[in-house]
């Protein structure tokens, strides 16, 4: 339930653009940093929260203001502000404030792009969610055999497979609606489903170092931001990277959309 609530407002945010769409790319890098610090057991360093959040915060004002270098200087010097601070695990607190930044910081470059921004948004988030999916019904369908047992106990080689079929769907659907051109979104969506089931591993695997289930209960039944956004952020700061290197800063959401 919380899912179907929470999925058309994220859109319709999504669609609204500029600084209410960066208000809630920056209120989830925060919960996404404090679950972090939560999971490696950093929280209750206050001056490492503090300094994170922080820094977060500038970033997230500074794109709102049309200012992304700006943002992307107080992210690196956020960076340097939480490994100061840190007394004790450091590279752990630093790498999740890394994480959050990256997320949120991707997550508003590819949106930024007035033409084809909300369109490339959309196609990375509905890349993920079909991977998902996709992943879940074809794991629990079929079976056999484990992906990476001792990260995820649950995944399999045919949940992986059932995945990436879901992302290829989705890029035929966006380019019948004349949302692209076939070849080079099926190429896309390829490589944004792998490295959406990479985010998930990756997030299983931190959580399986520290001995931690669910990152949160902030989504009733749903566990936390990171354990529903994983993915997400893994395809969104890929997609954002690719389209700086085709596009350039200002025009990330064409060249993800229009080869």
């Amino acid at each position: 339930m919380a899912a179907l609530v929470l999925a058309p407002a994220a859109i319709a945010i999504a669609w609204t653009g500029g600084p209410l769409w960066i208000a809630l790319v920056t209120l989830a890098a925060i919960g996404m940093y404090v679950e972090w610090l939560t999971i490696v057991g950093a929280a209750q360093e206050k001056q490492t929260v503090a300094a994170g959040i922080a820094a977060l915060v500038v970033s997230g004002l500074c794109l709102a203001f049309g200012y992304g270098a700006l943002s992307l200087a107080a992210l690196l010097t956020g960076a340097v502000a939480v490994a100061a601070v840190s007394r004790r695990l450091r590279f752990w607190s630093v790498a999740g404030f890394c994480y959050a930044a990256a997320a949120a910081f991707a997550s508003a470059q590819v949106r930024l792009d007035g033409d084809y921004g909300f369109v490339a948004l959309m196609f990375v988030l509905f890349v993920v969610w079909a991977a998902d999916i996709g992943g879940y019904f074809a794991g629990r369908g079929i079976g056999g055999p484990k992906l990476w047992p001792r990260v995820s106990p649950k995944k399999t080689w045919a949940g992986a497979v059932g995945g990436f079929a879901g992302g290829l769907a989705v890029a035929a659907g966006f380019a019948a609606f004349d949302l692209g051109r076939l070849a080079p979104l099926l190429l896309l969506a390829a490589f944004l489903s792998i490295v959406s089931q990479s985010g998930d591993l990756f997030e299983s695997a931190v959580k399986r170092r520290f001995g931690v289930k669910d990152s949160s209960q902030i989504i009733p039944g749903h566990g936390g931001l990171l354990d529903r956004l994983d993915g997400f952020v893994a395809a969104i700061v890929f997609a954002a990277l690719f389209g700086f290197l085709r596009g350039g800063a200002d025009g990330i959401g064409h060249a993800l959309m229009v080869w």
